[in-house]
């Protein structure tokens, strides 16, 4: 008995990661490795429908920090906003993995606000996560 459920285990510890791996390959039918002018499609094993994932993605909650930072940005200006995030990141740690992301695109739109003006920008810099303000405006210019 003990020697069948040693030979179970080991066919179950080759079959099993195979197994995972083909459902993982096949349940995409249809990568867009380039960007094209059509809409590419991806198909996976989602039973939402598009409306519906954007819609999820939206409600995420780093996007909604960022869309309520990118906006005070705009109605004040770059500090506050980098405040906010600093403030925001100490509430919630969970999102500490999207502060690059989010300090980098508020960089991006305070070379935006002041139509280019990087040096105007750049005066906002502050270290917070890790100088990706400071990234994303290097990156306008």
């Amino acid at each position: 008995m003990n020697q069948v459920a040693r030979r179970l285990g080991k066919t179950l510890a080759l079959v099993l990661p195979v197994v995972l791996v083909l459902s993982g390959t096949l349940a995409v039918t249809r990568v867009p490795w380039a960007v094209s002018s059509s809409d590419a499609q991806v198909l996976t094993a989602s039973a939402k429908s598009p409306a519906e994932v954007a819609a999820t993605a939206a409600k995420a909650p780093q996007e909604a920090l960022r869309r309520q930072l990118l906006a005070e940005l705009q109605a004040k200006d770059p500090g506050v906003a980098l405040t906010d995030l600093q403030i925001a990141m100490a509430r919630h740690p969970s999102l500490s993995g999207y502060c690059f992301s989010i300090a980098r695109s508020l960089g991006r739109a305070a070379v935006a606000k002041y139509a280019g003006s990087i040096q105007r920008a750049q005066r906002w810099s502050r270290p917070v996560c890790d100088t990706a303000f400071a990234t994303g405006v290097a990156s306008v210019g």
